[in-house]
């Protein structure tokens, strides 16, 4: 920047947070003026001129050459930044006289608005005042420590009461500042400032309010767009702080609206991106939540908009990851059997299926909806209807061969792996008569190819897992040397890590060996016999990894549910 450029420069007056480290009106009116922007620039830019002069000599005689009148205009503006006082400090004093002004302005903008509502002259100045001092409120969100301030004062009231101003651009103000104060990192710096202001806003019916303010913002509108992305921003930062909050937070209104923008003709935005993360968010591990998602008609909702993917991919990332998003959310709301109902109903396996054909990026994503469709005793209607539509043709070349895509990868090769094999597994739970026969044949066909594959991945993944074992065996004899305790929270991460290095999908691979190898069919039998002598492999090691998979069965389930399952895969596994 040369000189000329520094007398003419207008600091930018358009940004949301220009004031780390000024402290409220003072600050303010600092910025306003200018004053701020060019205390930086004084004697340390002045200083650069100087040794770019004394070394090119070019710019030096530039500056020489300006008229005297400028050369004054820049001394004063020095002058007048030296003679300025410093910003007050931040601190509780100051906190609450920004409070307290706040409270005028926004009383006396209330008062103005009821006696001359037809006439804005009369408010419009109040109006400007009141949006500067919710501007200087952000510092506080510097000082989390102070938070309990506006509880105390009843600003948090007053500042949700202002989220329904007749001037959206009052509530956008609001908006903002609620967004900063509830930034997850500043939450996090004072547990007990945060734990107040959360208390607060939740008893002040936040998420209703908030959700009322979204419904008159116009989106074709730059700023009140921006205005409904920090209103998501503040449900996922409570969200994170507070998780136990998803379930109020749906019912007071954000659920519908959230739905009712998704399926909205519009073009994508980041807006729907970050709707389809927070309903993914609101739906994780809350049957409440996934309740009211079947009940509000949800579901059909999100195969609507996911089958916009069957035969077009998302054109850019921010639309894949929106797509991933849903069928996140759709994922989740499986985990509820009323739900399983409804995806039945809505054709669901049928979109599913196709999109499995398709060969496009959502195939990944609908083989994991399919898993969980499809999974325990309440996917039992679900693994009907899916060998009705010919779901075996589309699975079952899955099984043989993983596509090349997948390879590239270790982690979604095995997420692949485990999804085909978990489908099939719960088919072999599931069906019954007819269709179980159709699914049995399908491992007869081409002389046993599908149980030739199925005993390679067995062995792929008993290598793996072994592996692992070493692993761990040889660290746990480290810690006992060392004299630690092996308590019950690293026993858990051990088998965590056991299950990554791949002992769920071997698991997955054993059932389904002992149900072909029980299903009656002598050839099946014989097949897996043969291949288990020729590769050295024992009877013995996949009954105990079938011992140990039915001891972890079933975590959530009832006690009945857990043993009658228990003795079932037992009662196959002697059979073995």
């Amino acid at each position: 920047m040369d000189v000329g450029e520094l007398l003419n420069y207008q600091p930018d007056r358009g940004a949301k947070r220009n004031r780390d480290g000024d402290g409220g009106a003072a600050g303010a009116d600092e910025d306003s003026r200018g004053g701020k922007q060019h205390k930086g620039l004084s004697a340390r830019e002045m200083a650069r001129y100087r040794e770019a002069g004394i070394e090119g000599g070019g710019e030096m005689r530039d500056y020489d050459d300006l008229s005297q009148d400028r050369k004054r205009i820049l001394e004063k503006l020095m002058d007048r930044d030296e003679d300025e006082p410093e910003a007050e400090p931040v601190d509780e004093s100051s906190v609450k006289k920004m409070i307290l002004t706040f409270e005028k302005r926004s009383y006396k903008n209330q008062e103005l608005r009821i006696k001359f509502p037809d006439n804005p002259e009369k408010f419009m100045e109040t109006e400007l005042d009141l949006n500067d001092v919710i501007q200087e409120m952000h510092v506080i969100a510097t000082m989390p420590d102070l938070y309990h301030l506006l509880v105390e004062l009843n600003a948090v009231h007053s500042l949700l009461g202002l989220l329904s101003h007749e001037n959206t651009d009052v509530a956008i103000a609001v908006v903002d500042l609620l967004q900063e104060l509830t930034d997850i990192d500043t939450l996090q710096e004072s547990e007990e400032g945060a734990e107040v202001l959360i208390d607060s806003l939740l008893e002040g019916q936040v998420v209703a309010l908030l959700v009322q303010s979204m419904e008159r913002l116009d989106e074709q509108v730059k700023e009140e767009a921006d205005g409904i992305y920090n209103t998501l921003a503040i449900v996922e930062n409570m969200s994170e702080f507070r998780p136990g909050l998803c379930t109020e937070a749906a019912q007071q209104g954000l659920m519908q609206w959230l739905l009712k923008r998704i399926k909205a003709k519009m073009p994508f935005d980041a807006n729907k991106l970050y709707c389809s993360e927070i309903l993914a968010i609101l739906l994780q591990n809350n049957d409440n939540t996934r309740e009211l998602l079947g009940e509000m008609d949800g579901i059909d909702v999100l195969l609507q908009q996911l089958s916009v993917f069957k035969r077009h991919n998302p054109s850019t990332a921010e639309e894949q990851e929106m797509m991933e998003n849903l069928f996140d959310a759709l994922c989740s709301c499986l985990m509820l059997a009323a739900n399983r109902d409804r995806f039945l109903k809505g054709e669901g396996l049928q979109l599913m299926n196709l999109m499995l054909r398709e060969k496009k990026m959502s195939r990944c994503s609908s083989m994991k909806v399919l898993d969980h469709g499809m999974i325990g005793a309440e996917g039992a209607d679900n693994c009907h209807k899916f060998v009705d539509i010919l779901g075996l043709r589309t699975i079952f070349p899955l099984f043989m061969k993983t596509p090349k895509k997948m390879k590239k990868s270790v982690s979604s090769e095995k997420e692949h792996e485990e999804h085909v094999c978990s489908i099939i597994a719960s088919m072999l739970r599931n069906l019954k008569s007819q269709q179980r026969s159709r699914l049995l044949n399908k491992f007869t066909e081409n002389d046993c190819e599908k149980v030739d594959r199925l005993m390679e991945m067995h062995f792929k993944y008993l290598e793996a897992v072994q592996q692992a074992d070493k692993r761990i065996e040889g660290e746990k004899h480290e810690m006992v040397r060392r004299g630690e305790i092996l308590d019950d929270g690293i026993e858990d991460d051990f088998y965590i890590r056991r299950l990554d290095a791949g002992l769920f999908v071997l698991q997955l691979i054993c059932y389904i060996m002992v149900e072909i190898s029980n299903s009656g069919i002598a050839q099946l039998q014989q097949r897996v016999q043969q291949i288990l002598n020729l590769r050295g492999g024992s009877v013995k090691v996949v009954r105990h990894i079938m011992r140990e998979y039915a001891e972890s069965i079933g975590d959530g389930k009832s006690e009945e549910f857990k043993e009658a399952e228990r003795k079932r895969i037992m009662d196959l596994v002697e059979n073995f």
